[in-house]
């Protein structure tokens, strides 16, 4: 292994700001794995030092195969996670909508081209990132519509879903986004959580990553196979919002199934304690997403339904 700086700026009142890389192998530039792009993503960060122990160890044992580079980031923005604040401090930008950055504009224009001219030429690329809205999602590995997506590949990490999403005026900023134009065969990973650590979710991300690897041959690594995955459209899901604001009592979690008709939550007045709104499921099918904030407002989408099959 070794551990390197991919994009350094000066500082003339606290430490430098350094993004850093862990490299193990050498030769063609297989597979990068990014983690926390914002101030608040613990789990991704959790999640990519998982790995790079996993790595450190498979390395030792000789399991890595030859003439194959993996580059592990942990974070793109440290001084973000130094203060737990999701942007940028200064100006409150999101490096995930800089890229593929210019290094003559704004700092985070100029952090997402320095990151993004270290790795815009592997053949994989693997962002673990989180959603614009607080909450928890069953694992799963997204891919946008660009026409450069690649679904049966997606399917090789063995989560339980793999998401197609269409592209969105903003999403052409995006780390996975411009890999994919770059030709990369990109991937957004998500787990159970952001801002807590969800060990059991981290953990089968880890090896779902792995077991990715292996299957394209850049490593030796064999683990328990993971789930036939089902491709969904984030179209396609029932989308489920709140009409009232007031603070959020949810009744049903990530994973469960649920009948259509069945209470999902309630939306209780903050000052009375009354219940101002009961929310029940528009079909059958399994909770893809749920809200986990304790307050909640007006017009929110508080849970995503993946549809069963058959309905």
């Amino acid at each position: 292994m070794t551990k390197k700086t991919i994009y350094e700026i000066k500082s003339l009142y606290r430490d430098d700001f350094r993004v850093t890389g862990y490299e193990f192998g050498s030769g063609e530039k297989s597979a990068c794995i990014v983690g926390g792009c914002r101030g608040n993503e613990v789990q991704q960060l959790y999640t990519c030092s998982q790995i790079i122990r996993q790595l450190k160890q498979l390395e030792k044992k000789g399991k890595l195969n030859p003439g194959h580079r993996i580059l592990v980031i942990p974070s793109m923005n440290p001084y973000s996670m130094n203060i737990q604040k999701r942007f940028w401090p200064i100006d409150n930008s999101d490096i995930n909508r800089m890229f593929p950055g210019y290094n003559l504009g704004e700092t985070t224009q100029r952090i997402a081209a320095g990151i993004f001219e270290e790795i815009q030429d592997y053949k994989y690329g693997m962002q673990f990132t989180s959603f614009y809205m607080p909450g928890n999602f069953m694992p799963h590995v997204r891919m946008m519509r660009t026409g450069f997506e690649d679904v049966d590949l997606a399917k090789q990490f063995g989560f339980p879903y793999v998401v197609i999403r269409e592209v969105r005026p903003y999403d052409t900023t995006t780390l996975n986004y411009n890999w994919q134009i770059w030709e990369s065969k990109a991937f957004s990973v998500y787990t159970n959580s952001t801002d807590t650590i969800d060990q059991e979710s981290s953990m089968q991300a880890v090896r779902c990553v792995l077991n990715f690897l292996g299957k394209q041959g850049i490593l030796q690594y064999r683990s328990h196979e993971g789930y036939i995955s089902e491709v969904v459209s984030d179209r396609a899901m029932a989308s489920v919002r709140a009409e009232a604001s007031g603070i959020f009592a949810g009744r049903v979690k990530v994973g469960e199934t649920v009948s259509q008709g069945e209470l999902l939550a309630e939306i209780l007045d903050p000052y009375e304690g009354e219940v101002l709104e009961q929310i029940f499921s528009p079909a059958d099918g399994t909770v893809f997403f749920a809200h986990n904030d304790p307050m909640t407002y007006s017009h929110t989408s508080i849970y995503k339904i993946v549809r069963n099959l058959e309905a």
